[in-house]
């Protein structure tokens, strides 16, 4: 759907024109973790049932702290439902396709029933409700934009909790994403189970390529 012209902030809004069914029960959805060498990727669906919190945005766009914050209120005045598909996953469907899955897996964890799914991107997963593909969505709409946060801070904290058992990695502050010190770890320790060995820096370690020193440009 174009949305030139339309500024782009989080709006009730435009998430209702987008959903476009007055009055509909609006479930926003995103994904975080596509990217990582390392680790799940992590869906959320957000339904509001009480007042839409102030300051939501894209996770990305939001500090550590205030994507904390925002995710305990989120919490009280929304369902949400998480979906979480693991690195074996990952590998054998493509991350694609792995990201699809968790978007599915967490709208089917909505305690409360959707009319319409906005989802975050250009496709949508295979689901029995409507569902409509925003681009950028997670700067347009509320509920996708608390689905971006709820993805995220979900997400960070299973690598954090990973970090514990593989500190050398350091994915409590690089979350499995291609660092400079995430290389590092990987060239003197090797790679472990919870890497995505269908991911290319990984797969070339794992046939004799060169040690990874630095993330690819």
């Amino acid at each position: 759907m174009s949305l030139s012209g339309i500024a782009k902030r989080p709006s009730i809004r435009t998430e209702r024109a987008l959903a476009g069914l007055e009055g509909a029960r609006i479930a926003g959805v995103d994904e975080a973790g596509r990217g990582p060498w390392a680790g799940p990727v992590v869906a959320a669906a957000v339904m509001f049932k009480s007042a839409i919190p102030r300051g939501l945005d894209d996770s990305k766009r939001l500090s550590p702290e205030r994507r904390c914050e925002l995710y305990e209120v989120i919490r009280d005045r929304a369902w949400i439902g998480v979906g979480i598909v693991s690195v074996d996953d990952i590998d054998q469907l493509n991350i694609l396709q792995a990201a699809l899955r968790a978007m599915a897996h967490s709208i089917a964890g909505l305690s409360s029933s959707p009319d319409v799914v906005l989802v975050d991107g250009n496709c949508a997963p295979p689901i029995a409700h409507r569902a409509v593909p925003v681009i950028e969505g997670d700067r347009l709409c509320p509920s996708i934009a608390a689905a971006s946060i709820v993805a995220k801070v979900t997400r960070d904290r299973l690598m954090e909790k990973l970090s514990e058992t593989f500190p050398a990695y350091r994915w409590h502050s690089n979350k499995g994403y291609g660092t400079r010190a995430h290389a590092s770890a990987i060239a003197e320790y090797g790679i472990t189970p919870h890497h995505r060995r269908s991911f290319a820096p990984i797969r070339a370690v794992l046939q004799g390529g060169p040690a990874l020193r630095e993330p690819p440009i």
